[in-house]
Formats: C-alpha cells, structure tokens, sequence
C-alpha cells in the first residue's frame, strides 16, 4: 500500500477511533442529543427494550466507530470499514449537527461548521470506499474479460471451416 494511502486511512481511523472512546467515557451529551431528536421512538419494535436507551444508541454507535477505526486503520477490510463508518457518520451528523433547528446565530453558525466538516470527513470515506489500492475494479475487470469472450468468439466462429 503506498505510504499516502496508509496516511490518509490513518488521519480518517483517527477520528472515529477518538471520537468512539470519548463518547464512550462521557455519553452523557450526545445521549441527550439522541433523546431531543426524538430517535429512540423511531426505532422498529424488534429492537430490545434495553438497546433503545439513548445512553445504549450512544454506546453502540461509539463502539462501531472504534471497531471500523480500527479495522480502517489495520487496513485488512478498508473498503468495508469505510462503507460501516459512513453509515455510522450520518445519522451522528444529522442528530449531532442538526444546524437547521438552532435559534441562536453563532450556535447556528458552530453547529453548520461541525455539519460540513463531518460531510468532508464522509467524502474521505467515499474515497477510500471506491479505492481499489491500484487494483481494476471489479466492474472494470468483469467488463474488460466479457469483452474479451465476445472478441474470442467472433474470431472462433470466423475461424470455423464452412461446410
């Protein structure tokens, strides 16, 4: 893996990796972020009772975001992490930054700022998502060997004495 690919899933795996353990230690303020947004009342009736807490939403968000860090930062899955944390970055976007319901204009102004930010961080996730480390994609290569068949095959087929 080139060193700036190692860097740049390093610098992502940071954030989540931190961002995980201080919610952990201290849920307090995003738990009750998660209880204004009204989420612990969306959830479907399979989720257990206990799950639905928003000290436990917190939990297992923060938990998600350190195993897909980590599992980033070992880059033995990266793609797969990236797609795991990005569904983990948006629903924390859209109930921690929800800049849209803020009264105040600097409150507003601080929680947009934090909002965009987290949009460049899942961009970053984008990129690493799609990155194939240099390798053709799957897409590309499926393509790229059903061409060859159709090419084989019409030359297979000129090839054939007629009779």
């Amino acid at each position: 893996m080139s060193p700036t690919r190692r860097l740049a899933r390093t610098m992502l795996a940071g954030v989540f990796v931190s961002g995980g353990v201080n919610a952990l230690r201290q849920p307090g303020l995003r738990a009750e972020l998660v209880k204004q947004s009204g989420l612990t009342d969306k959830l479907p009736p399979q989720v257990p009772e206990p799950l639905r807490t928003p000290e436990n939403i917190v939990r297992i968000n923060a938990a998600a975001d350190i195993l897909g860090g980590l599992a980033l930062l070992r880059s033995t899955t990266p793609r797969l992490a990236s797609l795991g944390l990005m569904a983990s970055l948006v629903p924390t976007t859209a109930v921690g930054h929800a800049f849209w319901t803020e009264k105040d204009k600097q409150a507003r102004a601080q929680q947009q700022l934090h909002f965009m930010k987290n949009l460049g961080i899942l961009g970053g996730l984008l990129l690493s998502a799609t990155d194939t480390g240099g390798r053709e994609s799957l897409p590309h290569a499926v393509g790229r060997l059903s061409r060859k068949a159709k090419r084989n095959a019409k030359r297979a087929g000129q090839a054939l004495p007629t009779t």
